[in-house]
C-alpha cells in the first residue's frame, strides 16, 4: 500500500509514523507513506496558500490552485483508489471504513486546515470526505494520523499476531470483551474463573456474553446496526 499526504505542515503529521507498529510497518515495506508540503505549490514566492473567503467572514481559506497543482502531479504519476479529505462534517471513521481502506493500493489524504478549503476543491478532487469526530481541530493532521493508523495496523502482517485485529472492538459490531494478566489475584481482585479453566469453548462463550453486555451498555447503537 502507498499513502500520500499533502498537508500544510508536515512536520505536525510525521512523528506518528516513526514509532511503534506503523513505524515497523513501514520499515517491513508492508506500506509507504509520503508527506508532501502544500507550501511547494504555493502562488509565490511568499509561499501563499490561503486567501478570505469570498462574501466575506472570518478565517482563512485554503485556495484551489495550489491544491489543484499538487493533487494533479501525484494524480499524473499513480492512479488513486480514494482521495480522501478530512474534515469534521464528513461521516465519522469507523472499522468498517477502516477494513475497506486497509484493502486499496493507493490512497491520497488531503488535510485540512484554517477555516477548510474552496468548496471547488472537493467537488472536483475529492472521493471520500471522513471525520474522527464532532469536532474541530486546529487541522487536518492529527485526523490523517489517526485514519492511517487504523488502516495500516489491518495490512495482514503488519501485527505479530494475524488474528489480533480480528478481535478488536467494532470488528463484529462488539465492544472487545474484559482482559486479564498475571497475577491471578491482586489486593483480592481476582481474574475470573472461566478464563483459568483451560475450557477454551466456555473461555469463547464468556467474552461474547461479556462483549455483549459491554456493548448494550456503553454503544447499544451498534447492536442495531
Amino acid at each position: 500500500m502507498r499513502i500520500d499526504i499533502v498537508t500544510v505542515s508536515p512536520e505536525l503529521i510525521k512523528s506518528p509514523f516513526e514509532y511503534s507498529i506503523i513505524k515497523r510497518a513501514i520499515d517491513k515495506n508492508f506500506v509507504a507513506v509520503y508527506f508532501h508540503n502544500l507550501r511547494d505549490y504555493a502562488l509565490n514566492k511568499y509561499g501563499q496558500i490561503d486567501n478570505t473567503q469570498f462574501g466575506g467572514g472570518a478565517g482563512m481559506v485554503l485556495m484551489i490552485e495550489p491544491i489543484d497543482k499538487c493533487i494533479s502531479k501525484l494524480m499524473s504519476e499513480r492512479t488513486y483508489d480514494e482521495v480522501i479529505f478530512m474534515t469534521p462534517d464528513a461521516p465519522v471513521l469507523n472499522q468498517h471504513t477502516a477494513n475497506t481502506l486497509s484493502l486499496k493500493e493507493n490512497i491520497l489524504i488531503l488535510t485540512g486546515h484554517y477555516k477548510g478549503v474552496d468548496q471547488r476543491v472537493r467537488d472536483k478532487f475529492i472521493s471520500k470526505e471522513i471525520s474522527i469526530g464532532d469536532y474541530v481541530l486546529s487541522g487536518g493532521e492529527l485526523a490523517a494520523a489517526v485514519l492511517c493508523d487504523a488502516i495500516i495496523r489491518l495490512i495482514p502482517g503488519v501485527l505479530g499476531d494475524e488474528t489480533s485485529a480480528l478481535s478488536d472492538s467494532f470488528q463484529d459490531n462488539l465492544l472487545a470483551p474484559p482482559v486479564y494478566t498475571r497475577p491471578r489475584e491482586y489486593k483480592g481482585l481476582k481474574v475470573p474463573e472461566v478464563l483459568l479453566s483451560g475450557n477454551f469453548k466456555k473461555i469463547d462463550d464468556w467474552r461474547h456474553e461479556e462483549a455483549l453486555k459491554k456493548t448494550k451498555k456503553l454503544k447499544p447503537g451498534l447492536l442495531d446496526d
